[in-house]
């Protein structure tokens, strides 16, 4: 039995990143600022178990979250397009039994400190090479469209979350 624990403990804190230029070639000014994007504290980190105990000799793998950026771009009452970067790192504890681990990442658009609007689950399938316990990627999500009701709303009123997708008992 695998056993998977997220190591957060605290509420739903957000660890805020920057917001950068989506398209270099529109001189156009964005209607407003981008939306945050952020990590969720519950699910920045996952540690997956070998069933025989919350102990550094059954960690199988880790994963963490080291970064988010967000940029993009919208005018006039154009919906928000964004690109997203994370920044991940890995890790292959003592107990793991091969040398690759799939782990589930989600991407999130909410209404700032409301419901969300939309999410997506990916898999991302980390091989670690032989005498590898550390590795680290970065995923791209190339296109989240976020529309808007008209140019009045501002990416001020939306977050991207990403995080691990945990289980309930997770």
């Amino acid at each position: 039995m695998r056993l998977y624990v997220s190591s957060a403990l605290a509420g739903a804190a957000l660890f805020l990143t920057s917001c950068g230029t989506f398209d270099a070639l529109d001189s156009r000014t964005n209607q407003g600022p981008c939306p945050a994007a952020a990590s969720l504290y519950e699910a920045q980190r996952i540690v997956v178990l070998d069933g025989q105990g919350e102990q550094y000799p059954n960690i199988e793998y880790t994963g963490e979250i080291n970064g988010v950026r967000l940029f993009c771009r919208y005018v006039d009452d154009d919906p928000i397009e964004a690109q997203l970067e994370i920044d991940f790192a890995f890790g292959k504890g003592p107990a793991a039994t091969g040398s690759s681990e799939t782990y589930n990442y989600f991407v999130a658009v909410t209404r700032t400190n409301r419901a969300v609007i939309s999410k997506e689950v990916f898999p991302m399938n980390v091989t670690f090479r032989p005498g590898e316990n550390i590795t680290s990627r970065q995923e791209k999500i190339g296109r989240i469209v976020i529309p808007r009701a008209d140019e009045s709303i501002s990416g001020a009123n939306f977050e991207v979350i990403v995080g691990f997708e945990l289980t309930p008992e997770q």
